[in-house]
């Protein structure tokens, strides 16, 4: 199976404190390409952390539109590379025949999302094209539970306290208890890992969870959520002016700058309890 936990680099590098300079060992969070193929055909290539790919893969093929469901997955496995190397760094996906992508129309949608041209009006276009549903309306969430959440988030994150170097994605129930949580150097992978490893216990869709992501909520993470059914996102930084746009227009509650005692609502306040 691919690796589960997190690859760190050591290296030696020279530290200035307050005038003095010394060398020290430091850790580096790795960063590999990940290939994701279906079948045979290499589908996307992704820059992330090495561990729990079989759940990044899951969850990317899920949230992109791939697959509607875990069911769809017939089997995920890593392979060897073509050329017999880095075989960890390769996942296979066979798929029922119903979510046999167009691998040209599915090219060109991965070079789009990642260039600087798309603009804003055609991703919303193509998200709303997907007939996603509005997640759960009748979730509620203790605003008291909401702002001790960043801390959990912290006191889990293995990785990042050794190398400060990774964004975190961590799913909550209804009471504020943390039911996972993955690292990445990628915070649209680290989501993907959570909503691939939901998909593969069993727990889509999930209509009673609240994801908190590190750093700000962009469009992209504001997709995902919605395409796995979560009715609440919370971020410590803030949201992007397209993921607020889709949050809306599909009825997320979308909460970023959580921090201590504050945060800001841009969409949804409903669902968070007076």
């Amino acid at each position: 199976m691919a690796p589960k936990i997190h690859k760190l680099d050591l290296t030696q590098v020279s530290e200035w404190d307050d005038g003095r300079l010394r060398r020290k060992d430091d850790y580096l969070a790795a960063e590999e390409p990940l290939e994701i193929r279906v079948g045979d055909e290499p589908l996307s290539v992704t820059m992330r952390t090495p561990g729990h790919d079989l759940e990044l893969a899951a969850g990317f093929l899920f949230t992109e539109g791939l697959v509607q469901s875990g069911e769809q997955i017939i089997s995920l496995q890593p392979i060897a590379a073509s050329d017999g190397t880095n075989s960890g760094n390769v996942v296979q996906a066979m798929l029922a025949g119903e979510a046999a992508p167009d691998f040209e129309k599915m090219r060109r949608h991965f070079f789009a999302a990642s260039s600087c041209g798309i603009c804003g009006k055609a991703s919303i276009d193509a998200v709303r094209s997907r007939l996603l549903k509005a997640p759960n309306a009748d979730f509620h969430f203790d605003p008291e539970l909401l702002v001790g959440l960043p801390d959990v988030l912290r006191s889990s994150q293995d990785v990042f306290r050794r190398t400060g170097g990774l964004h975190a994605a961590a799913l909550f129930d209804a009471a504020g208890t943390l039911l996972v949580l993955r690292e990445d150097i990628g915070r649209h992978n680290a989501v993907d890992k959570v909503i691939g490893w939901a998909m593969m216990s069993g727990r889509v869709p999930l209509a009673d969870s609240v994801l908190l992501v590190s750093g700000r909520g962009g469009f992209e993470i504001v997709q995902k959520a919605i395409v796995a059914g979560i009715p609440i996102l919370a971020s410590v930084s803030a949201p992007s002016s397209l993921a607020v746009q889709l949050a809306r227009e599909l009825r997320l509650t979308l909460i970023g700058f959580l921090r201590g005692r504050r945060f800001v609502i841009y969409s949804g306040d409903q669902r968070i309890s007076k």
